[in-house]
């Protein structure tokens, strides 16, 4: 059998090159390469049919001259703001981009812990699942009898016109973006380069320097990834940074957030509340700080075991990531192709 080449290019690292791997249909010769600069795109180019290209680097008009064999850029998420889109159709070349399942799944739990922190989520289900009264006798409702917060809690807050920011705008941040719009929240976000002026129209969003993001945000959404150099990076100094009274919810790289650090400043009050899915040590150790904080106490901290992503095995995984060639095998079939842009 005849086998039609790829070349994707990821920014992720081995674990995830695997598994996308793993998902590859065997009518696909896949090449993949992480992070790669444009002369090795250049180099890896011909004879390649189909350019798979995930979150990394510009797709401009001389990659896509020297893509003579190319029949589909395949763009594994939402973003096509960086590939020449002009330049595509003039080559003939059809540009089709991807939502990517697990990126809006934890763009989804992101939402979940700015409003369970909000709302202290965790106080307020203790408080109901004791039965604690307030003092009051139970009374059986009706139309005009009803005990509105007869345990007397004191700041519940709410997402709305809240001003957001996000570290790490990615995808997630990007599908993060797109979900907080019906909020009527002020979006700030910071990264290493700020988007074109038309793409942060397009997602109602502001760039930040990230001090001032610190200091302007009731909610920091950490969405970093992790390297070596960012290692426990986010520490005593940086929370100290932030807006006092402000919430401070995780879904970024494990290893990234100092957790004693942050659980200091929900101690002592500084911070409203926090909300983590990563950990410096997986599965949580129990001597974890914050999880100390959460169960002496009825402290605003929302844990989870990393799992915003959605759960699984890695052959489950494998499998979804065959959702990553769809749109190849679709154009091989003659088939219409989904999400074209270009």
């Amino acid at each position: 059998m005849a086998r039609h080449a790829a070349l994707f290019i990821t920014h992720r690292g081995e674990r995830h090159q695997q598994t996308a791997l793993g998902g590859a249909p065997p009518e696909l010769a896949v090449t993949m390469r992480r992070s790669p600069g444009k002369d090795e795109i250049l180099a890896l180019l011909p004879g390649q049919e189909f350019l798979i290209t995930e979150r990394t680097g510009e797709i401009d008009a001389d990659i896509i001259r020297a893509g003579k064999d190319l029949r589909l850029i395949q763009r594994l998420g939402s973003q096509t703001y960086d590939i020449d889109l002009a330049a595509a159709r003039a080559a003939g070349v059809p540009v089709c981009f991807q939502p990517v399942a697990g990126c809006i799944a934890v763009a989804e739990h992101m939402l979940l812990q700015m409003l369970a922190t909000a709302k202290r989520l965790r106080e307020t289900m203790a408080i109901a699942e004791a039965a604690e009264n307030g003092g009051r006798a139970p009374g059986k409702c009706d139309e005009d009898y009803f005990a509105y917060n007869w345990a007397n809690v004191i700041d519940l807050r709410g997402l709305w016109q809240s001003t957001v920011g996000i570290l790490g705008m990615g995808e997630i941040g990007m599908e993060l973006a797109r979900r907080l719009q019906g909020f009527g929240c002020t979006v700030l976000y910071h990264r290493r380069h700020p988007m074109p002026p038309a793409a942060e129209r397009e997602l109602n969003v502001k760039y930040a320097e990230r001090d001032a993001l610190l200091a302007q945000s009731d909610f920091v959404c950490m969405l970093l990834p992790y390297f070596p150099e960012t290692a426990q990076s986010l520490d005593e100094a940086f929370f100290a940074r932030m807006k006092p009274g402000a919430c401070f919810v995780s879904c970024g790289g494990s290893g990234v957030v100092a957790e004693a650090a942050l659980a200091e400043a929900v101690r002592t009050g500084h911070l409203f509340g926090v909300a983590a899915d990563t950990y410096s040590w997986e599965p949580i150790r129990p001597d974890d700080p914050l999880l100390i904080l959460a169960r002496g106490s009825r402290a605003n901290v929302i844990l989870t075991p990393h799992v915003a992503a959605g759960g699984g095995t890695e052959h489950i995984e494998a499998r979804a990531r065959s959702g990553d060639y769809a749109n190849l095998m679709r154009l091989l079939r003659g088939e219409a192709l989904l999400g074209r842009v270009a």
